[in-house]
């Protein structure tokens, strides 16, 4: 697994769609609460938030892994570097930990895409690289054409969609998996397995479901505005599931409930 996604960083803060002073205000709370991961993208609009957010803590820079996501829109020689230029403006940073293809283009040629990203990292504008929504042949064209590793890939992951093709293919390859929609936008709790699980550990069904998730091997991303559940969302290292509980919820993933699909989203590529 990467640097970047080892102890305290396998437990993210996405900052979608928090903005303006309680964006600021909900994010400072993550960081008391414990998270040293902060997830924001362009696609966001919340960088400068983030970057406030960040200032406002007082920790030193490096207590801190920042990842931000380059927007389709900037998939242009012309594009590209000055977004990133902007993105670390906003953020108030020299250089991000992550930098990620938020999502594939269009046509689903990545090729170039990850040629502009090599050329980020190269100019020391990015610790490290990755991608998000890269399907399993997206993830080996990355290698043959990246002269970095990959630091991740960041896609939709939660009990309720059957994701282990891919998880499988990702680390047959060595590329480190990191969620988002890490509790399926709510729908987990329409299932009650998740409240059963937890029961014996005084564990919510949300804290259950994101458990199973670093169980998986995968770094996890998760959001609300609700201080309490941020504090809960970050304090789930303190009981494991048995090998019994992962099974039933990976059965689960029958559900097939995919929230990113290409009706909502014009890059969303055909899924492994």
């Amino acid at each position: 697994m990467s640097v970047y996604f080892q102890g305290v960083n396998q437990r993210g803060f996405g900052t979608y769609p928090l903005a303006g002073k309680d964006g600021i205000a909900t994010i400072e709370t993550a960081i008391e609460a414990g998270y040293r991961a902060i997830d924001t993208a362009q696609m966001y609009g919340n960088e400068a938030e983030t970057g406030q957010a960040l200032r406002n803590a007082g920790l030193p820079r490096d207590a801190f892994c920042v990842t931000t996501k380059v927007h389709p829109d900037n998939f242009s020689q012309t594009r590209f570097l000055p977004s990133v230029e902007r993105s670390l403006k906003d953020l108030g940073l020299a250089q991000v930990d992550v930098l990620l293809l938020h999502w594939p283009p269009e046509d689903g040629v990545v090729a170039a895409s990850l040629k502009l990203l090599q050329a980020a990292h190269d100019r020391g504008l990015a610790r490290h690289i990755g991608v998000s929504n890269y399907t399993s042949a997206m993830l080996r064209t990355a290698l043959d054409t990246l002269a970095t590793p990959l630091s991740t890939n960041q896609i939709e992951f939660h009990p309720l969609l059957d994701q282990s093709r891919l998880l499988a293919a990702a680390s047959a390859m060595g590329v480190p998996i990191s969620s988002y929609c890490s509790v399926a936008r709510g729908a987990v709790f329409d299932h009650p397995l998740f409240a059963d699980i937890g029961a014996p550990h005084g564990k919510s069904a949300a804290q259950v479901t994101l458990r199973w998730i670093l169980q998986k091997g995968v770094s996890m991303n998760t959001m609300s505005t609700k201080p309490a559940n941020i504090r809960a969302n970050f304090d789930i290292m303190d009981f494991a599931l048995s090998n019994v509980d992962m099974a039933r919820i990976d059965a689960l993933g029958r559900t097939g409930h995919r929230i990113v699909t290409s009706d909502k989203v014009v890059w969303a590529p055909e899924w492994d």
